[in-house]
């Protein structure tokens, strides 16, 4: 069942914001979204909170100074998706700039798994002989692979920001908002986040040390444009904070100020860099770059994002995109087949959705997962064969339903049936013996029963109520357009009674429609649904501005319609 609903807001602080001199619309908006000042939306790098607020920082600051002062090597140890590719792009680069010298490895996910593993450590020494490992976007539950480290006398400085276990690996310095006494006021900061704060930290430090002053310092500003991508496509709430880091970002890129990589992944998507929106970073640019990661190796990725060359950066987004074409189609069979295994599945028997198939591609069940979740509106996990007898699983989670958090109580309670796990409330990823799948999907689906409510499996629509007729208009699209909309700020769902002037079907599919409201019509399109509505109808919709033939227009794009 989905149903629709409008945000509650508080009229009063939608009055201040909108006496601040925020649009009325905007004001009651935000006001939706928990906003109650206008600082709240400061886009200027000076409203950032300050690196000292993070655990650590400054030791890690300190470490960092002194090795690049000692030309010791540092070596980062990459993830293999968009959020680890931004965030040792930005590592390698900020730290180039301040004089370190720095080499990066990314493992191979279908080889090594994720993090910083014993087996890691050692491909990092045969490869790279560092002096320090650096972790960017994993490391935090990396124990046994700093043991190791340790062991062949390197130091590890971990940069992270998943969620620790119970116990924190034993490196030099941990820098991660999520970790214990951690005081850091945003917990959302993403991997890359993490580190352009770090670097932040560290030349605030030379700084200090005389190495450089305010005028002869280094712009780390010029990373900006990485780490908005990192930001959005790892899915982590877009807090105020990280809103100031995307917006400076996307500035940027608009400005025309962004790497060669990135202007050639816009140029391969076919978007502007110039109208450059969360949304492309999410759906368009992300996709491209994690697609090496899922189906190769995030080394491809990485050089896209590092290199200063434009024909090279234009050859790797090239290869990029045929590798995410290559990804689609794996999905899509990957897709189908799961809809057939799941033909009996009854959502309204099952609080989770557990499937496996020793068919698939381990680097693509996240994105099914994903797909099985918004269709089906559980939390749902995919899995796909290992190694050594083991299946890897993917999942991705409905709000309410922390997913690292269910699968430690499900570790809790029966020990031998996962084997690791880790990740966020949102989306996790675990790894089971294989002839343990059916036990785990029993072990799973009773802490579904146990969390969610029968109101919380139902699928709610949430908009902010009607729209004024005024406010029909590309000028609104393009005001709205300028802001940073994202998880856990969601882009503006309008709700309204039309009548339906016409209606019908695209390629099987899609459902196009005339609306009407007071007396003015409104093209309107339901993608992926095709079933005819009555005359009358409830419609949750966005406002898009639709070009065609050199004319702009408003059209609105549903997210859900109820007849009435």
């Amino acid at each position: 069942m989905t149903r629709i609903s409008t945000r509650p807001y508080s009229f009063r602080d939608s009055e201040m914001l909108r006496q601040a001199g925020i649009h009325p619309v905007l004001a009651r908006v935000y006001s939706a979204r928990g906003l109650k000042h206008q600082q709240e939306l400061a886009s200027e790098l000076s409203a950032l909170i300050p690196p000292s607020e993070l655990l650590h920082i400054n030791a890690a600051a300190s470490f960092l100074a002194d090795a690049i002062a000692a030309q010791k090597k540092l070596v980062i140890v990459a993830d293999y998706d968009c959020d680890g590719a931004t965030a040792c792009a930005v590592g390698l680069r900020g730290l180039r700039i301040l004089g370190a010298r720095v080499d990066y490895i990314v493992p191979n996910r279908f080889e090594y798994g994720y993090g910083l593993t014993p087996e890691i450590v050692m491909l990092t020494v045969q490869e790279k002989s560092p002096d320090i490992i650096v972790t960017v976007d994993n490391g935090i539950a990396s124990i046994e692979g700093v043991a190791k480290a340790k062991e062949l006398g390197i130091e590890v400085v971990v940069t992270d920001h998943h969620l620790p276990g119970d116990n924190l690996p034993n490196a030099r310095v941990i820098v991660n908002p999520n970790q214990p006494y951690c005081n850091f006021p945003s917990k959302n900061l993403a991997g890359v986040g993490v580190m352009f704060y770090v670097l932040l930290a560290l030349r605030a430090e030379m700084r200090q040390r005389g190495i450089f002053t305010p005028q002869t310092q280094p712009k780390l500003d010029s990373l900006l444009d990485l780490v908005a991508l990192g930001t959005v496509a790892d899915v982590v709430k877009l807090d105020a904070n990280n809103r100031i880091l995307v917006a400076q970002g996307l500035k940027r890129m608009r400005e025309g100020r962004m790497h060669a990589g990135v202007a050639a992944l816009f140029r391969i998507a076919g978007r502007e860099a110039r109208r450059a929106s969360a949304f492309d970073l999410g759906f368009a640019i992300g996709p491209r770059l994690n697609a090496a990661g899922r189906l190769q190796d995030m080394s491809l990725g990485i050089e896209c994002l590092c290199t200063d060359d434009e024909g090279r950066a234009w050859a790797i987004a090239n290869q990029l995109n045929e590798i995410n074409l290559q990804r689609r189609e794996i999905e899509a069979d990957m897709q189908d087949s799961a809809l057939n295994l799941l033909d009996d599945f009854n959502p309204e028997d099952s609080a989770t959705l557990c499937v496996f198939d020793p068919s698939w591609h381990a680097g693509v069940i996240g994105i099914v997962a994903s797909r099985l979740k918004e269709k089906f509106y559980r939390p749902s996990i995919t899995f796909a064969p290992g190694s050594d007898g083991t299946i890897k699983g993917s999942g991705r989670s409905i709000p309410g339903f922390h997913l690292r958090d269910a699968l430690d109580l499900v570790s809790k309670q029966a020990p031998s049936l996962i084997e690791k796990f880790g990740g966020h409330a949102m989306a996790a990823g675990l790894t089971l013996r294989a002839d343990a799948f059916e036990a785990f999907c029993l072990a799973f689906e009773s802490v579904g029963k146990a969390w969610l409510t029968p109101n919380q499996l139902e699928r709610v629509v949430e908009t902010d109520g009607a729209l004024e007729d005024a406010y029909y208009s590309t000028q609104f699209i393009a005001l709205m357009e300028q802001q940073v909309w994202g998880q856990g700020f969601a882009a503006p769902v309008f709700c309204d009674e039309f009548r339906i002037v016409n209606q019908r079907v695209l390629k099987d599919k899609h459902l196009k429609l005339m609306l009407e409201k007071n007396g003015q019509q409104y093209d309107a399109i339901w993608f992926g649904h095709n079933e005819a509505l009555a005359e009358h109808a409830n419609v949750a919709f966005r406002l898009d501005a639709n070009e065609y033939n050199g004319v702009t227009k408003v059209q609105l794009l549903i997210e859900h319609a109820e007849s009435v």
